[in-house]
C-alpha cells in the first residue's frame, strides 16, 4: 500500500490527537472529582505515576527509536495511549486510574521523541518549525471537533469520552501502520546494532552531545524548571476553579460544569489557533535567536497569567489569564522543537529529545507530590502561586543562551 506525504501525516495525526485528547479531557476532572472522588493529593499522584513511567523509559524508546524506527516507535505509542485511557474509563476506581497513567506514560515514550525526529528527518530541520505551528493549529482544530463529543459523551456516561477518545488513538494507530512513510531515516544496519552495547553507544552519544554543549546543558535546566510548575496547573487549575468560583448563568441560561467546562474549552480553541498564526506570520522558525527572543516573552507571559488566574478574585478575568496561559503554552511547544532541532545531528535526535522529556518528567516528578501536599495541606491557591514562582527563571535562562550563542558567533567571525 502507497505511504501517504510525511507532512500531511504529521498534520492529520496531530488534528486526531487533538480531537481524541479533546474528548477526553473536556469533563475528565468532573470524573476524576466527582465519580472516582480523587482528593488533590491523589489527583497529583495520577500524573507522578504518569512521570515516573515516562522518566523510566524516555531514554530507552528514544534510542530504540534512533537504532530501528521512529515510525514503528510511534505507531506503538499511539496504540498504548489509547488503550491506556479505554482503561481508566472502564471502572471508576483510582486504581484504574492509577494503572491508566502507567500505560498512558509508557506509550507517551514511544512517541516523545521519535515522532518529532521522524519528522524533521523527512521534512528537514529549516521547514519543521513551521510545521509544528502549523500542527498545532490542527491540533486545535481537532479540539474544536472533539468538544461537542465530550459534552454529548458526558451527558451518557461520565465515563464514556474515555472510551471514545481511546478507540480513536487506536484507530489513529492502524492509520499510521498502513500510511506513515519512513524515508528520511536510516535504520542502523542489523550487523551494526549490537544488541544492548549499540544502543547503550547510541544514547552515550547522545549524553556526550549534551554535556559537551553549554546551550543543551542550559536547555536542560529549563526542561527541568518547566517539568517542576507544570503538574499544578494540570492537575489543579480545573479544580481550582470548581472551588473558588461559582460558575455564573450566561446569556440567562443555567449551565452546569459540564456545559461550562465545554463552553471553556471551545473558547480556548480560537485564541490557541491566532496564537499559533501570530507566531507562525512573527518569527522566523529557521533562525535560532528568533527562536529564543520569542520564547522569552512566551514564558514570561506563561507566569505573569498564573500568577492573574490565582489571584485575581474574578471569574471572568481568571478565565481571561488562562486564554492567555494556554495561548502561550501551546506556542512554546512548538517553538522550543524548532529551537532544540537546530542544535540536534540525525543520528542522536531522537535520543536527545527523549533525554529532554526525562528531565521534564523527573520535573513533573519531583514537584507534583511537592505541589499536591501544599494544594491539600494549604490551598490550591497556594500550589498555583508555587508553581509560578517555579516557571519564572526560565526567561532568563532562554536569555542566557541567547546571549552565549551571540558570543560564540562573535568569537568564530573574529576568526575568521
Amino acid at each position: 500500500m502507497k505511504r501517504l506525504n510525511a507532512a500531511f501525516v504529521y498534520l492529520f495525526a496531530n488534528l486526531i490527537m487533538g480531537m481524541a485528547g479533546k474528548i477526553i479531557f473536556t469533563t475528565y476532572v468532573i470524573y476524576r472529582v466527582d465519580v472516582v472522588g480523587l482528593d488533590p493529593l491523589q489527583l497529583v499522584l495520577l500524573g507522578t505515576a504518569l512521570e515516573v513511567t515516562i522518566f523510566i523509559f524516555e531514554v530507552p524508546t528514544g534510542v530504540v527509536a534512533d537504532i530501528y524506527s521512529r515510525r514503528l516507535s510511534t505507531i506503538v505509542g499511539v496504540a498504548l495511549i489509547g488503550f491506556g485511557h479505554m482503561l481508566e474509563g472502564s471502572r471508576p476506581l483510582f486504581e484504574y486510574a492509577l494503572a491508566a497513567q502507567v500505560l498512558w506514560g509508557f506509550g507517551w515514550t514511544f512517541i516523545s521523541g521519535a515522532f518529532s525526529a521522524w519528522i524533521s528527518d523527512e521534512v528537514g530541520v529549516e521547514r519543521v518549525g513551521a510545521l509544528f505551528l502549523r500542527s498545532n493549529q490542527l491540533a486545535l482544530l481537532g479540539n474544536a471537533l472533539g468538544i461537542p463529543v465530550a459534552v454529548w459523551g458526558a451527558r451518557q456516561g461520565i465515563a464514556l469520552p474515555y472510551l471514545v477518545g481511546g478507540a480513536l488513538w487506536v484507530a489513529l494507530a492502524i492509520f499510521l501502520l498502513f500510511f506513515m512513510p519512513e524515508e528520511g531515516f536510516t535504520r542502523v544496519p542489523k550487523e551494526e546494532r549490537e544488541g544492548w552495547s549499540g544502543m547503550l553507544k547510541t544514547f552515550s552519544g547522545g549524553l556526550n552531545l549534551v554535556r559537551g554543549s553549554r546551550i543543551l546543558m542550559i536547555y536542560a535546566v529549563i526542561g527541568l524548571f518547566v517539568g517542576l510548575y507544570s503538574e499544578a496547573w494540570d492537575r489543579l487549575s480545573q479544580p481550582f476553579l470548581l472551588e473558588n468560583f461559582t460558575f455564573p448563568d450566561l446569556a440567562g441560561l443555567d449551565l452546569d460544569a459540564i456545559a461550562w467546562f465545554g463552553i471553556l474549552n471551545a473558547i480556548f480553541i480560537p485564541v490557541g489557533m491566532v496564537s499559533n498564526e501570530i507566531a507562525k506570520r512573527m518569527v522566523d522558525t529557521a533562525r535560532p535567536s528568533a527562536l529564543l527572543r520569542s520564547l522569552q516573552w512566551v514564558y514570561g507571559l506563561m507566569v505573569a497569567a498564573i500568577l492573574i488566574f490565582t489571584l485575581s478574585g474574578n471569574f471572568y478575568l481568571a478565565i481571561a489569564a488562562t486564554l492567555l496561559f494556554n495561548g502561550a503554552r501551546g506556542v512554546s511547544f512548538s517553538l522550543g522543537h524548532a529551537w532544540v532541532n537546530h542544535q540536534l545531528p540525525s543520528k542522536v535526535r531522537a535520543t536527545v529529545l527523549s533525554m529532554t522529556g526525562q528531565i521534564d518528567a523527573f520535573g513533573e516528578l519531583a514537584g507534583g507530590p511537592v505541589l499536591g501536599t501544599i494544594g491539600r495541606l494549604q490551598s490550591l491557591r497556594a500550589a498555583l502561586i508555587t508553581s509560578a514562582l517555579v516557571l519564572s527563571p526560565v526567561s532568563p535562562l532562554f536569555k542566557r543562551i541567547e546571549q552565549i550563542q551571540e558570543a560564540e558567533q562573535t568569537s568564530n567571525e573574529a576568526e575568521e
